[in-house]
Formats: structure tokens, sequence, C-alpha cells
């Protein structure tokens, strides 16, 4: 008796575009979740004038005659220029962020194996 050919199932249109929304709903929430919990974009320190002025805030003519162009005084960029990002990082955050990635990967590529291996088995295997 010939084995009927495999037909994976089908979703319907309706089905696919709930997905898609649901994944880009999914995605836009991941990238601003951390700002409204202020888990990212913390890190900053600020610099502290004696003086207001271009030469106080070490500007050079160049970079004081592009702040004119864009049209700003030296009162206006002052809190631009001493807004200063802090790069630190903790070596514990960053060995458990790759702990999670490489346990993510391992169960991906396990769940995967076991999945191919039941289709595998189910399309090829002898009744």
């Amino acid at each position: 008796m010939a084995k009927k050919p495999y037909v994976p199932p089908q979703q319907s249109a309706a089905g696919q575009i709930f997905d898609s929304l649901f994944i880009l709903a999914l995605v836009v929430a991941s990238l601003f979740v951390p700002f409204y919990f202020g888990l990212a974009g913390a890190g900053k320190t600020a610099l502290s004038f004696a003086d207001k002025t271009w030469a106080g805030m070490k500007q050079t003519p160049l970079m004081q005659g592009v702040w004119e162009k864009l049209g700003f005084t030296p009162d206006t960029a002052a809190d631009i220029i001493a807004a200063r990002f802090d790069y630190t990082f903790s070596i514990s955050a960053l060995l458990l962020t790759g702990l999670v990635v490489v346990v993510y990967f391992v169960f991906v590529v396990r769940y995967s194996d076991k999945e191919f291996r039941d289709v595998i088995a189910e399309r090829f295997d002898a009744e």
C-alpha cells in the first residue's frame, strides 16, 4: 500500500494576520518595556561647567559654529553638552546574559531536533 504524501497543516489568512500583528506587538513591547521600567537609558552623568560660555564648555571655534548654525546659544547648548552616557557595565550581568543566550540556544536546538525526528518518523518509518 502506497503512503499518502505528507501535507502540512494550513493556516488561514486571518490566522496569519493575527500572528503577524501579535509578533509585531511583542517586538514593540520588548523595545519599550525596559524604558518603561527604567532599565535602559539610565546610565547618564552630567558635567558641571563653571561658566556657560563656549570656551568654558571646551568647545572649539568649529564646534561653536555648528552649534550656532543649529540655533543654539551657550545657555541652550549647555545641558546637551553636559549630558554624558555612562558606559560602565557589570561583568556578572554580562555573564548572566551570555548564559541565558546559551541556554536558550541549547533549548531551541534540542526541541527542534525532537520535532524534526518526530516528523521524519511520522513520514518515513514503516507502518
